[in-house]
């Protein structure tokens, strides 16, 4: 397994409370990780990618996940929007994109993907602030009626886990809690 940790924003602390910045990055970080990260970190480490066309990163979007907390969890829900061809495993955790579980259910239908093809672990504590904005989103998704989006803990029965952990907080530790038993529970 292969962990790559990006930073969105390396600049100064005053940029890296632009919210606005920080928006606009994910939103265009898509390019970034397809054209130039994903295939410089599976161009230098054997993985299951044949090469690094973006057919052969296509075909082994079974053996690749995207995870990420807060403005993470935002750029995970982009990956999401632009690179479904690209990842099979998404973990957002505490920070939401949309509210809107149509919006977010024609994403995978515009992209040609079934509900099969892809899984969501998502995680968030009770008392985190972004809690309540995060689990909106996800009820959102799961109530689109055509089965776009299924609740299960398996991937035999659907697409979508959410984890809720009690008196969780917005911290980098309960956000590594979220990591572990995601990427425990993906590649088991």
């Amino acid at each position: 397994m292969i962990v790559v940790c990006p930073t969105y924003n390396n600049e100064s602390q005053e940029d890296s409370s632009d919210y606005s910045l920080a928006i606009q990055l994910t939103d265009n970080y898509h390019n970034e990780l397809v054209n130039d990260l994903i295939p410089a970190v599976e161009g230098t480490y054997s993985t299951y990618a044949q090469d690094t066309t973006q057919e052969g990163l296509r075909a082994s979007r079974d053996h690749r996940a995207f995870c990420g907390f807060s403005m993470g969890s935002v750029a995970t829900w982009r990956t999401f929007q632009y690179c479904l061809d690209y990842f099979r495993y998404f973990m957002p955790s505490s920070g939401s994109l949309s509210f809107d579980g149509e919006d977010m259910a024609s994403i995978v239908r515009d992209s040609g993907h079934e509900w099969n093809d892809f899984f969501i672990f998502a995680a968030s504590g009770t008392d985190d602030f972004a809690y309540s904005s995060f689990k909106n989103q996800i009820e959102a998704m799961a109530d689109v009626n055509d089965g776009t989006f299924r609740y299960a803990d398996n991937e035999r029965e659907g697409n979508l886990y959410f984890l809720e952990e009690e008196n969780g907080t917005h911290s980098g530790e309960y956000a590594m809690q979220y990591f572990y038993n995601g990427l425990c529970w993906i590649w088991k």
